[in-house]
């Protein structure tokens, strides 16, 4: 079989990483995929949102399962345009891709089919957004509704951080049409943490869970990234919780889609927050996540090609992977100025060192190459990510590796998962 995946991201690298051990799969094809993507895959240059033009292709290679990597290329409804072509596809399709691409239409599935959901409001007018700001109570969330590159929540301490955020939103158009609607929410307090779900319809299957680490300095300081690094367990969720979130979660989410008549064939990546009364679902990512896809290919120890074909054809009640009892961490090493302006092409070293103990795999975010060498191409350059027996012992081996990679202007933050390190 013949697997394309779609994008260009740390995500997709990943992937194409995993995929291309399944015995099950003759050759990996990466659209348009990055520095890291080749080998394992072979990089084709199609954009990621040239839906008819990755359709044509994958037609005229023969395709045997599509992929589909980011969020925006499933609000355009890529799984639509592939499914119509007879081609399998991971991913949802436009309609369900919405619980993504619009913050305000999840919150109503969620209000509708009792998903546990912060209190919010939602707001199209930024005069009666400020008005509703000025007698709020602090801190709350400000979110743009649609895709922002996981740039566009704003957590307010103060009425004029609140009204400073809805600016750039609403007047400003930081986010462009992502934030002409904006979602007005109640801070809550508790432990964040990441689930993934394959859902193919009408069963879901759930993965380890994860932590995301946003804030792009250590203790949590400074703006949302797109993900400083991730580990895997979080720490956060024992089998109690799990049940919990099966049973208020991904049980209403499946029942949901089903009342709502909504296609959803992929990944069901919420993010949560466990308060004192439980799991809260913070928002909904129709897609795997970045940087936690790559902790979690990292313990899965099953076919990855058998689960997402599976999810495709309605089967996975027959599936039950292996996932590795070990830890995992990974780090993200990010460019200079982000996730701000930041300088591009520049060589990056020291891979091959961080990879030699076998327990390192560096995956490729930002890179591209350029005159026969590796250059940085990205805001997130790379994701190093390592195993252990314990998560201490995956985040020194991970910061172990990291310490052998550079290129000007690099960082990290050092805490990931815990203490500076």
């Amino acid at each position: 079989m013949k697997v394309m995946v779609v994008g260009s991201g740390g995500r997709e690298q990943a992937l194409a990483w995993k995929i291309s051990r399944s015995p099950k799969v003759e050759k990996v094809f990466c659209v348009p995929g990055n520095g890291g993507t080749r080998p394992p895959a072979e990089n084709v240059p199609i954009g990621a949102l040239e839906i008819e033009k990755l359709r044509d292709w994958a037609l005229a290679e023969k395709i045997g399962l599509v992929v589909i990597g980011p969020d925006d290329a499933l609000a355009l409804g890529a799984a639509d345009v592939f499914s119509s072509a007879g081609i399998p596809c991971f991913g949802p399709k436009k309609n369900a891709a919405r619980l993504e691409s619009s913050k305000s239409f999840a919150k109503d599935f969620m209000l509708r089919h009792g998903i546990p959901c912060a209190k919010s409001r939602v707001f199209t007018d930024s005069d009666e957004a400020r008005d509703y700001l000025l007698q709020a109570k602090y801190p709350l969330v400000v979110k743009a509704d649609g895709l922002a590159l996981g740039k566009g929540v704003v957590i307010a301490e103060t009425p004029e951080e609140a009204l400073a955020a809805t600016g750039r939103m609403m007047d400003a158009k930081e986010f462009g049409s992502a934030g002409e609607t904006v979602v007005i929410e109640e801070f809550l307090r508790g432990t964040e943490c990441s689930i993934h779900a394959f859902i193919d319809g009408s069963s879901h299957l759930l993965c380890p869970d994860a932590k995301d680490h946003k804030r792009v300095g250590e203790g949590d300081e400074g703006p949302n990234t797109g993900g400083m690094g991730t580990i895997s367990p979080s720490g956060a969720v024992d089998e109690t919780m799990l049940a919990r979130i099966r049973e208020e979660v991904l049980d209403r989410f499946v029942c949901g889609l089903k009342k709502d008549g909504l296609d959803y064939r992929g990944m069901l990546f919420p993010g949560l927050m466990i308060t004192e009364n439980g799991p809260v679902v913070l928002e909904f990512n129709c897609r795997f996540g970045d940087p936690e896809t790559q902790v979690l290919l990292r313990r899965l120890e099953s076919d990855l090609v058998e689960i997402l074909l599976a999810t495709c054809e309605g089967r996975l009640s027959e599936i039950s992977p292996t996932w590795s009892k070990n830890a995992a961490a990974c780090i993200v090493m990010a460019s200079a100025g982000y996730p701000g302006s930041y300088e591009k092409s520049l060589p990056i070293e020291g891979i091959d060192l961080a990879e030699a103990s076998g327990d390192t795999v560096v995956f490729h975010a930002g890179t591209a190459w350029k005159n026969g060498e590796l250059v940085t191409n990205g805001g997130r350059v790379l994701g190093v990510t390592a195993t252990g027996e314990t998560l201490e012992d995956a985040r020194r081996k991970a910061y172990a590796a990291v310490n052998e990679i550079h290129f000007d202007g690099c960082f990290c933050r050092r805490d990931i998962g815990g203490g500076i390190l």
